[in-house]
């Protein structure tokens, strides 16, 4: 019974290896059942298999016949898992190699419809080429997961889909973007005072504050290592360092030029964008890349162009920026002036966070109160008012005139300025904060210097102030205050403009009536109730004043303020129009050396107004000797420049008496020297010269 279950187990042992084995003849299996002899089929079976010698012999050196079968089928076990296991591995192999076969026969049907189509293999270089340039652009992680996701997308497009060109233009534009690339700073200090020296004439607060810059980075790189806390520190600088300077002055002082000058001092890039008039939001954050011709915001077209991550960007005209049903720009630029928010500046056309933290930001504006107050209170505001008259001569020496020497091709031995020829130039041709204009004059006499030295006529022209009018013809400018008040009724006032200080003038007159007041001179709201305040307060004062009380019932009065068509406003001519109607009323002119400016109540007070420093720069460009001042604005002085205070005199009162005490000359009365606040602040005595 051992023998037979022995001899089936191996028959089927037998037959499970060789429906494993693959090759041998159909029948097999059933030819090992029709033998009988245990012997013969053990030796059968191990003669055909894959036996080694050793085990063969072993096979041989047993006596017992059960045994062969039994080694024998030990044997065929092992055999059949191994090739069990190389049937699976096998299978698998087929199964890979039949899936390949089928992606390559896929592959080649689709060549072959991107042929019968036009198309060729310049997709697929294509996108490995841009493969290529996005993983040199040291993209930061989420732009690399936009650019990888895009161009996957680019990958299974035909060139011929409406988006393919958008997805292109998009790809091109993050690659295109310094990432990763900066200008290294000169941090030499000497250098850069050298050079907004060599750019710029006085201006000293702006250059403090650049050196400043500079020496907060130099000690940022030298120390950070010691003190530790890289991260911290690192926060802690761009607070300090990143501060956006806002350039505040009238037009023609230098804000512009300035940035030029700071990106020289620094060795950095330089742009520029102006938005003035800019009335659509989309300018500064781009359009989203749903709508037709997108295009990024001029922030990042101008980092781009740059090709740096830190460059100086200046930012002009930003009190000028409009806003319509297309959106606000100034509120877009909110987070681009703000050091703690455009470290992830996210533009509507980029849709991923760009690094704005490194850019300097210096932005220019003519006057502070357009600029919204959010907007206003993210920058540092250095204010540039205007240049006295000895400034502009020391800027045109060194400055304009040599500019207009190589821009007209002159040498220098060919043109040469005197200085009266230059004061003649300022005070007659001229009348300005800033030095536009003159170097416009500047250049003309230039021009007219260059058709003698081209015509052979000269070798060498020393411009005087004769050659100044023969060239620039007629004055332009005239020094009105003495004719305008050399009759009762008319006194000169100072006022602030978006272009600097000027002098205005107010003219009063009156009429047999019935006690009526006309105003003209198109004035604003509350420079009309400055006209009624001093109307009210002469008509009350009139007894102390020396008037006739009776006289305002039976006379119209007019106040006019010259030149009508340009609006005017603001409550700092109120001593003006006193003056005015005091001067009209008593026959008393008032000092042609004289201008004046305060608010006033009806009470009599004088309160303080702003913009002394461009009412007190306009009074010394007019050629006034002495300014009328509330004493509340004494500390406004300190800001003068030396040869200004040296050359002027100031009265500082509280009161409207003190005002026309300073101001009228009384009948028979040369005039009135008033009283002079020096440097410090004291007060000089008041000398009268009389007949």
């Amino acid at each position: 019974m051992e023998a037979e279950a022995l001899q089936r187990s191996l028959v089927e042992v037998a037959q499970e290896v060789v429906e494993l084995m693959p090759g041998l003849p159909q029948g097999v299996g059933q030819f090992l059942e029709r033998i009988d002899d245990a012997r013969f089929l053990a030796y059968f079976i191990a003669a055909n298999t894959r036996m080694d010698l050793e085990d063969a012999q072993k096979l041989i050196e047993l006596d017992s016949v059960n045994e062969k079968m039994r080694a024998l089928i030990t044997y065929l076990n092992h055999e059949k898992e191994v090739l069990a296991l190389g049937q699976k591995i096998t299978e698998e192999a087929q199964e890979e190699m039949t899936k390949a076969q089928r992606e390559y026969f896929l592959r080649q049907q689709l060549e072959a419809i991107r042929r019968e189509l036009g198309e060729s293999d310049e997709q697929t270089a294509e996108a490995e080429e841009y493969r290529k340039k996005i993983d040199a652009a040291g993209l930061p992680e989420d732009a690399y997961k936009e650019a990888m996701r895009e161009l996957d997308r680019l990958a299974k497009m035909p060139p011929q889909a409406a988006e393919y060109g958008v997805i292109k233009t998009y790809l091109d534009w993050l690659v295109e973007l310094p990432w990763s690339k900066f200008s290294e700073d000169n941090l030499d200090i000497e250098h850069a005072r050298t050079v907004l020296d060599e750019d710029h004439y006085d201006l000293q607060e702006v250059k403090d504050r650049i050196l400043e810059y500079l020496a907060v980075r130099k000690l940022a790189h030298e120390r950070d290592a010691d003190m530790g806390g890289e991260e911290a520190l690192q926060e802690d600088m761009q607070k300090s360092a990143g501060a956006i300077l806002c350039f505040v002055g009238p037009p023609g002082v230098g804000k512009t030029s300035l940035g030029k000058s700071i990106a020289r001092a620094l060795g950095r890039e330089f742009t520029r964008m102006s938005v003035g008039g800019v009335r659509d939001e989309a300018e500064i954050r781009g359009h989203r890349r749903t709508y037709i011709g997108a295009m990024p915001g001029r922030i990042i077209q101008a980092i781009k162009r740059t090709g740096t991550r830190n460059p100086v960007f200046m930012i002009d005209e930003v009190d000028k920026i409009g806003a319509d049903w297309r959106g606000d720009p100034a509120s877009a630029l909110l987070e681009v002036l703000d050091p703690q928010q455009n470290r992830a500046f996210r533009d509507h056309y980029l849709d991923v966070d760009f690094d704005l933290s490194d850019v300097i930001f210096v932005t220019t504006a003519n006057q502070l109160e357009p600029i919204p107050a959010p907007l206003r209170d993210r920058m540092e505001i250095i204010t540039l008012d205007g240049y006295t008259e000895y400034e502009k001569v020391c800027i045109a020496q060194q400055y304009l005139i040599p500019r207009q020497r190589r821009a007209n091709r002159l040498h220098e031995d060919e043109i040469s300025f005197t200085e009266p020829a230059l004061h003649a130039i300022i005070r007659d041709y001229t009348r300005e904060a800033g030095v536009r204009n003159l170097e416009r004059e500047i250049g003309s006499v230039c021009r007219k210097v260059a058709v003698r030295v081209a015509a052979g006529e000269t070798e060498h022209v020393e411009v005087t102030p004769e050659l100044v009018r023969e060239y620039l013809g007629k004055p332009k400018v005239f020094f009105e205050a003495a004719l305008r008040t050399e009759v009762p009724g008319v006194a000169t006032g100072l006022a602030w403009t978006p272009t600097g200080g000027d002098v205005l003038f107010v003219e009063a007159t009156k009429m047999h009536g019935k006690g009526g007041l006309t105003i003209t001179g198109q004035l604003g709201k509350v420079m009309e109730e400055s006209v009624r305040i001093a109307y009210s307060y002469v008509r009350a004062k009139a007894p102390d004043l020396g008037i006739d009380a009776d006289l305002f019932d039976e006379t119209d009065f007019h106040v006019h303020v010259p030149e009508g068509a340009i609006p005017k406003d603001g409550p700092s001519a109120g001593v003006t129009m006193v003056s005015a109607l005091v001067s009209l009323l008593t026959g008393r002119p008032v000092d042609a050396e004289v201008g004046m400016t305060g608010e006033i109540t009806l009470r009599g007070q004088v309160l303080p107004i702003g913009g002394v420093k461009h009412k007190i720069l306009a009074a010394h460009r007019a050629g006034l000797k002495t300014v009328i001042l509330p004493k509340r604005n004494e500390a406004d002085l300190d800001e003068l420049p030396d040869d200004v205070r040296d050359e002027m005199r100031f009265v500082l009162v509280e009161r409207i008496d003190e005002v026309l005490d300073a101001a009228l000359c009384a009948e028979g009365e040369e005039k009135a020297i008033p009283a002079h606040a020096n440097g410090d602040g004291h007060m000089a005595e008041v000398e009268v010269e009389t007949e």
